[in-house]
C-alpha cells in the first residue's frame, strides 16, 4: 500500500497510518471496492501492534472510506462522492504549481522538442487513416507468428537461453544472410549482421565505428528525422546536401561539404520524396567512397516493395571495396512493436562493432529473434512480402482515387512505383499560404494522422506537403479518410 511510517514524528503512528490510507483512496490509487490488507499482515509489515492498525482502520470506518464486511474484511467504499475522489492533492505553502505547461525547468533541446512537436495518439488509439511507416495490421498471421514463439520457447537452446552473441540471434542472422543472397543479389556472412532495435541505433552504430566526434556526414534533404538523432547520439555533425529530381548527387555534396566521411541515403526509395537514385549516380557513389576512403550508410526502409518496373541492385550489391553498410528494418514490414532491425556491416568494421555491442546498455528484445528466424528460413517471409505487395499497390491506387476526388481543390498527388507513403502537395494556388503543420495538428483533432513534409528539412528552406502513409490504412477507410480530411481543410481554409 506503500504506507511509510516516521516513528520520531509527533504525529501519532495510527493517525499517520489513517492519513496516507486516506490519501491513497482520494488519489485513486485505492479503487472503490478494492480490498485492503488484514490488520495483522499491515501490523506485521509495519511492524507497530496490531491495536494501532484498527484504531486507525476504524477512524477510516467512521468517516465513511472504508466499509467491514463480516466474510471479506474492510474494502474502500464504493459510493464515495466524485467531488471527494477529485480532491486535488494540497501542496505545502510556498511550494510553485504543477503547471505541465511550464518548461522552463526544462534544457533547451527539450523545450525545442515539445514546441516542434506533432499531436500523437495515444497507445491504445488507431487513427482513423494514413500514419506514416505502419504495415498492415490485419495481413500479419499472428497465429502461425505464435506457433513458431511456441516452438522456439518451449525448449530454447542453451545459447539462447543464456549469455546471447553481442550481434544477436545466430539463426536470425544467418536466415538473413541466406535471404538477402537470394532476394537482394548481394552475398554477406552472418558474422557481418548486428540485429538492433531500429535503424536509429543501426546507424548510430556505424557512424560510432567510421567516424569521430564532429566529423561530418552527409544526409539528404529533405530526409527522416531520424537519420540526424541518429548521428547526433554518435556525435557526428549531419550535412544535408538537398536533393533533386534525380537524388543524391555527390557533385552537390562535394562542394557543399568535402570534408564528410559517411553519406547517409536511401537509393532504393527516398524518404520522403520517393526518388530512386540511378545507376550513374549510384556508381558516383560508390566511386567516392572508394577514393576518399568514405563510407555509405544504405538505408532499405522500404525497398522491398516495388509496384511497377525492376529495381535497381542495391548499393551494396554494386560495392567492391566494401565501403558500404546495408541497414534494414522488420518492423515496417511485418509489425511495429517488434522492433527488429539489422544492419550489415563491412568488414574491416565487424570487430570492433563486437566490443561496441558487447557494451551496448539497450539490446533489441531476444523474445521473437528466433521465431522470425523460423519465419524467413521456412518461406513465411516472402510470402508475406508478395501478399502485401499486392495490398499496398491497391491501397495506394485507393488514396490516389480518394485524392482525386475529394481533395484535388488542395491538393495533388502522384504515382509512385514504390513505397508505403504518397506526399500530397497543395496546389498552386493556395501553396503560399498552405501551412502543412497547422493542417496536421487539425486533421488529428479529426482523426486522421498526417506528417508534415516541411518537418523532413533540416535548414531554412523547407517545402510544404503532406505524408499520407497507405500501407497500414485498409481499404475501405480510404475514401472516408479523403473526405474528413476535405472538410479539415475546407475549415482551415488554406
Amino acid at each position: 500500500m506503500g504506507l511509510v511510517l516516521d516513528a520520531t514524528s509527533h504525529t501519532p503512528l495510527h493517525r499517520q497510518i489513517g492519513e496516507q490510507v486516506r490519501r491513497a483512496i482520494l488519489e485513486r490509487r485505492l479503487a472503490p471496492g478494492q480490498r485492503l490488507p488484514s490488520s495483522r499482515l499491515m501490523a506485521s509489515e509495519l511492524e507497530v501492534a496490531r491495536g494501532t492498525v484498527l484504531l486507525a482502520m476504524d477512524q477510516l470506518i467512521a468517516e465513511g472510506y472504508l466499509v467491514a464486511q463480516a466474510a471479506s474484511g474492510l474494502s474502500v467504499a464504493n459510493d464515495l462522492p466524485d467531488e471527494m475522489l477529485a480532491t486535488p492533492r494540497t501542496e505545502p505553502a510556498g511550494a510553485p504549481a504543477n503547471d505541465v505547461t511550464d518548461t522552463s525547468a526544462l534544457s533547451r533541446r527539450a523545450r525545442t522538442v515539445l514546441r516542434d512537436a506533432m499531436p500523437s495518439f495515444g497507445f491504445e488509439e488507431a487513427p482513423l487513416a494514413f500514419p506514416t511507416g505502419q504495415p498492415d495490421r490485419e495481413a500479419f498471421p499472428f497465429a502461425l507468428w505464435a506457433r513458431l514463439l511456441e516452438r522456439e520457447w518451449r525448449r530454447p537452446a542453451w545459447a539462447v537461453a543464456s549469455a546471447l552473441h553481442p550481434f544477436g540471434h545466430a539463426g536470425l542472422r544467418a536466415a538473413i544472410a541466406d535471404y538477402l543472397g537470394a532476394a537482394r543479389g548481394f552475398t554477406c556472412t552472418p558474422q557481418s549482421i548486428v540485429i538492433t532495435t531500429g535503424v536509429r541505433q543501426s546507424l548510430s552504430l556505424l557512424a560510432w565505428l567510421a567516424l569521430d566526434p564532429d566529423e561530418a556526414a552527409w544526409i539528404e534533404e529533405p530526409g527522416f528525422v531520424g537519420t540526424r538523432e541518429a548521428l547526433a547520439l554518435a556525435g557526428v555533425r549531419a550535412a544535408p546536401i538537398p536533393v533533386d529530381e534525380q537524388g543524391f548527387a555527390v557533385e552537390r555534396a562535394m562542394a557543399a561539404a568535402p570534408e564528410a566521411k559517411l553519406a547517409v541515403v536511401a537509393p532504393a526509395h527516398h524518404f520522403p520524396l520517393g526518388t530512386v537514385l540511378g545507376l550513374q549516380r549510384r556508381l558516383e557513389l560508390l566511386s567516392w567512397a572508394e577514393r576518399h576512403k568514405g563510407w555509405i550508410a544504405e538505408d532499405d526502409y522500404d525497398g522491398e516493395y516495388r509496384y511497377a518496373g525492376r529495381p535497381l541492385a542495391p548499393l551494396r550489391a554494386l560495392d567492391r571495396s566494401s565501403r558500404v553498410a546495408f541497414l534494414a528494418s522488420f518492423s515496417k514490414l511485418l509489425f511495429p512493436a517488434l522492433r527488429l532491425s539489422y544492419v550489415v556491416l563491412p568488414e574491416a568494421l565487424v570487430p570492433a562493432a563486437e566490443k561496441r555491442m558487447t557494451a551496448e546498455p539497450t539490446r533489441p528484445s531476444l523474445l521473437g529473434q528466433g521465431a522470425l528466424a523460423r519465419f524467413i528460413a521456412d518461406g513465411h517471409f516472402a510470402t508475406h512480402l508478395r501478399r502485401t505487395r499486392l495490398l499496398y499497390a491497391a491501397r495506394q491506387e485507393a488514396l490516389l482515387a480518394g485524392l482525386e476526388r475529394h481533395l484535388a481543390r488542395w491538393l495533388e498527388a502522384e504515382r509512385d512505383p514504390g513505397g508505403m507513403h504518397l506526399i500530397a502537395r497543395p496546389v498552386a494556388a493556395i501553396a503560399p499560404a498552405f501551412d502543412d503543420r497547422t493542417v496536421c495538428v487539425a486533421a488529428a483533432h479529426a482523426g486522421i494522422a498526417l506528417s508534415p513534409l516541411s518537418a523532413c528539412y533540416a535548414g531554412r528552406r523547407r517545402r510544404h506537403g503532406l505524408i499520407l502513409g497507405y500501407a497500414g490504412t485498409p481499404e475501405p477507410a480510404i475514401a472516408p479518410a479523403c473526405a474528413a480530411l476535405a472538410r479539415v481543410l475546407h475549415r482551415a481554409r488554406p
